[in-house]
């Protein structure tokens, strides 16, 4: 049996190849009537629209672009972060009849712009979705702008810059944890930063100092250590913080995998978790349920982010994007076994 073609779908439905083609293309002004019909005779026929066909005739792929930070470039990788994006990502995609491109990005190398540029130009995707911290580099983004691409951001770490972005409210989510370990009496917070290129894990920093505000702590340079979002870092900040002369009773870790580093750590000198120290994150990955105790988090919304950013490109949002396009998806504390009470001082 040879396969349905175009022509076949159009007889069926009654209708032009025209309409047909735009029902396909998802394009606007199409009777819902009409589209039902056109939706039937596709259905029926089993038909499957030529993809190269369809490349030519709009000069772009049905594709959508998810580049993101290269995990290999990290001693120990985490696959969470950019599951929950491809996992938001791929749900758009199916609802607009696109595919989804997935394509880790070593910011590090210094012929990453040009490898970049070259890819867009040889796949022609009809979008791309720039997951942080290279949504806020200038080099990646102007390789990007250079093809013509339409393009959203996430999590900038800007709001003011005027270009179509999703992020989630870091600054505020992070004042609300800090408040949150104040209210269970904890005098001394420590905070770990993440990597200074990812400029939204930056305002977690600035919300945590908000909390401490809020909650009438004095800020102390000495309870704040540097870490760079890797496992390890937080292993070597938590060794930092446990060493003062007064420890924190708290540390409230930039993203999950630091966290975690701080619990080994923890386990490591017989510091009980959350009996001794209270331990907080950022992001919930998959590792914040597993682990024991469990961990206090914040829930970042990513998949949400990336299926939100997905749809701006599927829709042409992007290519009328304002000042005032930067879609905030809200974050959420996800209380759990590491954090209690703070310890009675004796």
């Amino acid at each position: 049996m040879s396969r349905p073609t175009i022509f076949d779908v159009a007889e069926l439905a009654g209708v032009s190849i025209k309409t047909v083609s735009r029902v396909v293309n998802r394009e606007p002004n199409v009777r819902a009537s009409t589209r039902e019909r056109v939706e039937k005779a596709i259905a029926e026929l089993n038909y499957r629209p030529d993809q190269s066909a369809r490349n030519l005739a709009s000069h772009r792929s049905h594709l959508i672009g998810l580049v993101y930070d290269d995990p290999d470039a990290y001693e120990l990788p985490s696959s969470g972060y950019i599951i929950s994006m491809q996992q938001g990502a791929l749900k758009a995609c199916r609802s607009a009849r696109s595919e989804l491109l997935i394509h880790p990005c070593n910011y590090r190398d210094k012929n990453v712009a040009t490898r970049l540029k070259s890819l867009i130009e040889e796949t022609r995707p009809a979008g791309i979705i720039l997951a942080a911290p290279l949504s806020n580099m200038p080099k990646i983004v102007r390789a990007i702008e250079a093809t013509r691409t339409p393009y959203v951001r996430l999590s900038p770490g800007n709001k003011k810059e005027r270009h179509l972005s999703v992020a989630t409210n870091d600054r505020e989510i992070s004042a609300e944890m800090t408040r949150y370990l104040a209210s269970l009496g904890h005098k001394r917070i420590a905070f770990i930063t993440g990597h200074p290129s990812h400029k939204a894990v930056a305002n977690r920093l600035l919300g945590y100092q908000d909390g401490l505000g809020d909650s009438e702590l004095e800020f102390s340079e000495e309870l704040v250590a540097a870490g760079d979002n890797s496992f390890g870092s937080g292993e070597a900040c938590a060794e930092q913080l446990l060493d003062l002369e007064e420890p924190p009773t708290a540390i409230f870790a930039a993203n999950d995998d630091m966290a975690v580093g701080v619990i080994r750590v923890a386990n490591r000198r017989g510091v009980h978790v959350p009996r001794q120290l209270s331990v907080a994150g950022f992001d919930d990955i998959t590792l914040a349920r597993q682990i024991i105790p469990a961990l206090t988090t914040i829930r970042q919304p990513l998949a949400e982010m990336a299926e939100r950013a997905t749809e701006m490109l599927v829709n042409g949002k992007s290519e009328k994007a304002t000042s005032k396009d930067f879609d905030v998806v809200p974050a959420t504390l996800q209380i759990r076994d590491s954090t209690g009470p703070a310890p009675e001082t004796p």
